[in-house]
């Protein structure tokens, strides 16, 4: 009898079109689909939704089933990638990544850069003669394997980080050479140590080994047990595991890392919406740690890697019926696509989009209308401001949604919560923007974070829950000692009004009148689909 799709590893390229998401999770299922499409996909394989189950109920004998299997999906990645896991001369990377059967942006681990050791740094470095790739590319193991098997504390690694940009006279972690980022490393090694209480493993397996299971333990994550409460996903279906080559945008000028959406998530404008970090990798875009604003560069820089995303982008609609949020890197110029999923958007995105796309002809009226089932139409509005409100501001950040929101300043969850009891609706106020704040994110009115892209995970997150967000505030300085905040020019304790203008990026102090505006025009279009439904 053979064995469940669920309790498998499929390569890939040899998913068949009706393997379902349930037993591969929609990463994985998703990139079989762009692959077919011809879009390029990094080779890999995935590790059915089934073992996730079985491992987080005997993890000991598991392991045991999974070891052999996983050595023939290792060699046949070996072969289709010209690369060897481990090899000192060739070595192959690979990034360990969750997939769950329904989108949960960010909720569970990822870790990318697997197989690199003393050994296969130098392999890597034989193989792209990029000193600076190697030495980025192994510190950035270093620290994510503590932080995500370990459990270890970010904050001695980013001590670190901001020790050794300071003493170069940089402005960030991307511009340090590689003799700088080898004695990051080094120091790394310290830290791991330190903070773990063993050495940083140097064998790959032995790390990919971990990897895997630090993804199938994030599925019983804090973050990711609110993120399923809160959206009714069931428990038990578990999450896949996606295993590929690693592609490297952290490998230059040419290269680099992004998120794009097919369409504007906040207002539902048709149009490329992408935010992109040269000579970076994916969790610096998505992690809420860093500012992503190489967009325009990008355009200008690599003229051809843009009309490549705008053709993906109508290609992605084309297929999956719907605005999509895709993951891309682009390693020396050359462009490759890491996820695909139905993009999260703002009710009055999801109803600009809706109607838009009936009239472009890419959808059926009832297929719209299935879009927009789980919506209340009748509740979808705008808020702008009015009157003097409209003047001035404290400070300017990055609008990651539409709207505006005005409460009280929280400066973390509990206080968000606390305020939320008492029938206010917070301005969570944060130095990133982070999924750990998941609970604080639902119970807040609004987000202002210091640092952040508009396409991290918690905004993308954030976004779909009404929430009015800015992000990359630059003029802004907490003091969580004090329970206070700087922004711009004005100090304020917890608990003061400020107001969040997503339409313009602009925050205001106190509570800022506002007016609202519904979207008619869009509602009886609507209106007319379901009367000819009813005819």
């Amino acid at each position: 009898m053979s064995a469940s799709p669920e309790s498998e590893i499929h390569r890939l390229d040899s998913l068949a079109p009706a393997a379902s998401a349930e037993a591969i999770g929609f990463k994985a299922h998703n990139l079989a689909r762009m692959a077919r499409l011809g879009l390029p996909v990094p080779e890999g394989f995935v590790l059915g939704t089934g073992l996730c189950s079985a491992w987080l109920k005997d993890t000991a004998n598991a392991a045991d089933g999974l070891h052999p299997r996983l050595d023939a999906a290792l060699r046949e990645l070996e072969r289709a990638s010209g690369l060897r896991f481990g090899d000192a001369r060739r070595p192959l990377l690979v990034s360990v990544r969750s997939g769950a059967p329904v989108s949960m942006p960010g909720m569970m681990d990822t870790l990318l850069d697997v197989g690199l050791n003393q050994t296969t740094l130098r392999g890597l470095l034989r193989l792209t003669g990029n000193p600076r790739l190697a030495w980025d590319s192994y510190r950035r193991l270093i620290q994510s394997f503590a932080e995500t098997v370990h459990g270890a504390d970010a904050t001695p690694f980013d001590e670190a980080i901001a020790d050794a940009v300071a003493t170069a006279g940089l402005a960030h972690a991307r511009e340090l050479d590689f003799r700088a980022l080898a004695a990051l490393a080094r120091t790394f090694l310290a830290i791991f140590e330190e903070t773990t209480g063993e050495r940083f493993p140097q064998d790959p397996r032995a790390q990919l080994d971990a990897a895997i299971a630090a993804v199938f333990r994030s599925w019983e994550s804090d973050r990711a047990q609110a993120y399923r409460r809160l959206h009714g996903i069931d428990p038990r279906i578990g999450t896949a595991v996606t295993v590929q080559r690693m592609v490297f945008g952290n490998a230059g000028g040419t290269s680099g890392a992004g998120v794009a959406f097919t369409r504007d998530p906040s207002t539902g404008e048709n149009r490329l919406y992408v935010d992109f970090l040269f000579n970076s990798q994916g969790e610096d875009v998505v992690s809420g740690r860093h500012c992503a604003g190489d967009a325009e560069r990008l355009a200008l820089v690599l003229p051809e890697i843009w009309r490549a995303l705008g053709a993906a982008r109508h290609a992605l609609e084309r297929e999956f019926g719907d605005a999509q949020e895709f993951e891309f890197t682009v390693q020396d110029g050359r462009l490759y696509m890491l996820q695909t999923r139905t993009g999260k958007r703002t009710p009055w995105a999801a109803l600009r989009i809706a109607v838009e796309q009936v009239q472009e002809g890419l959808l059926e009226p009832r297929a719209a209308l299935g879009q927009l089932g789980g919506l209340d139409l009748a509740s979808i509005s705008r808020t702008r401001l009015v009157g003097a409100s409209a003047n001035g501001a404290l400070a300017r950040a990055m609008p990651a949604s539409a709207g505006v929101a005005s409460g009280p300043i929280a400066l973390d969850t509990a206080a968000a919560q606390r305020f939320a009891a008492q029938g206010k609706a917070p301005i969570l106020v944060r130095e990133d923007t982070s999924t750990e704040d998941i609970d604080g994110i639902v119970a807040a009115g609004g987000l202002l974070s210091a640092r952040g892209s508009r396409t991290a995970h918690a905004a993308v997150v954030a976004r779909q829950l009404g929430k009015v967000l800015l992000v990359a505030c630059a003029d802004m300085d907490i003091d969580s000692a004090a329970r206070a905040v700087r922004i711009g020019a004005r100090r304020l304790a917890e608990g003061e009004a400020i107001t969040l203008d997503a339409n313009d990026g602009r925050v205001l102090e106190g509570e800022a009148r506002t007016a609202v505006e519904r979207p008619e025009a869009w509602l009886a279009e609507v209106a007319k689909w379901n009367q000819m439904g009813s005819e």
